[in-house]
């Protein structure tokens, strides 16, 4: 899932800085068939990509860095993905239609949903106000629909909503999240989750399970591993109290199973109005301390 440590990188060149542009970039993919967001040698990925796409599409003598809002792992999806990147004014201005070009040149498991100017400040990392993600589980014996396999989860055994959201709701809250995060050298664990809850989607008893987590920002596996802290509570096996134990730890616990990247999607990420993105992008790099 995208976990984004946002503390960890520089800035990128201010918009029109040096005869650039600041291209926003909204999109989203099916993770299946890709190594994760970040680009690595000899491997697939979203960035490079999409990076090897404008390069093309804008006739760039070398492909141009993206930056993003939340890189996610190999096999996570994304509906509402955000990236920008700074190209020459010149090789913008000449492109009469990148989105129907851009779209042309992207495989069909990436899709451009808007391509245009960003607004002054405007940086889809440190500008970000907050990230959704859903995390979908079909649970019983019954397996998921085969058109959807690729985005739910099988598990099993059946779970309880309202426990789920009883030991939901002690996670939420400005905390120190490293007993769910990947250890990660100069990075910081702490987040504000706004929002952690369970639903049954559709009207049907046996409808998916569908977990919503909103955050400011997601570290390393953080999604994943609430996500497999919580279902032994669903299940009965594990006490409502168990998850925030595990979090008050503050180191990663063996017991929690970290579920499947294919269960997960990001959804959508908030930004600020056009006036308030340099200030908010200001306060997301100052360090933070947990409570």
């Amino acid at each position: 899932m995208s976990e984004l440590d946002a503390s960890a990188h520089e800035p990128a060149a201010p918009p029109g800085d040096g005869g650039l542009v600041r291209v926003r970039i909204d999109l989203g993919y099916d993770g299946t068939d890709f190594s994760g967001w970040a680009s690595q040698p000899g491997l697939r990925t979203v960035q490079g990509t999409v990076e090897d796409a404008l390069a093309t599409v804008l006739r760039l003598p070398a492909r141009a860095p993206l930056t993003v809002a939340g890189r996610t792992d190999a096999g996570v999806h994304a509906r509402g993905q955000v990236a920008h990147v700074d190209v020459p004014v010149q090789r913008w201005q000449a492109h009469p239609n990148p989105l129907r070009a851009l779209g042309r040149a992207l495989p069909a498991d990436i899709s451009v949903h808007a391509i245009g100017p960003a607004a002054a400040g405007f940086d889809a990392r440190f500008a970000a106000l907050w990230r959704r993600y859903a995390y979908r589980i079909r649970d019983g014996v019954v397996a998921p629909d085969p058109l959807r396999r690729r985005e739910v989860l099988w598990h099993r055994r059946e779970l309880d909503v309202e426990l789920l959201n009883a030991a939901s709701l002690r996670l939420v809250g400005l905390h120190d999240f490293a007993a769910f995060c990947r250890f990660r050298e100069g990075g910081t664990t702490v987040r504000e989750l706004a929002e952690l809850n369970w639903r049954r989607d559709g009207d049907a008893p046996d409808g998916l399970l569908v977990a919503t987590l909103v955050a400011d920002a997601f570290c390393h596996s953080m999604v994943r591993a609430l996500v497999g802290a919580l279902i032994p509570v669903g299940e009965g096996r594990r006490d409502v109290g168990w998850p925030a134990q595990v979090l008050l730890g503050g180191v990663r616990d063996p017991l929690v199973q970290v579920v499947a990247a294919h269960g997960l999607t990001l959804e959508e990420v908030r930004y600020p109005a056009d006036d308030a993105l340099a200030e908010r992008a200001h306060l997301t790099r100052r360090p933070r301390r947990g409570q």
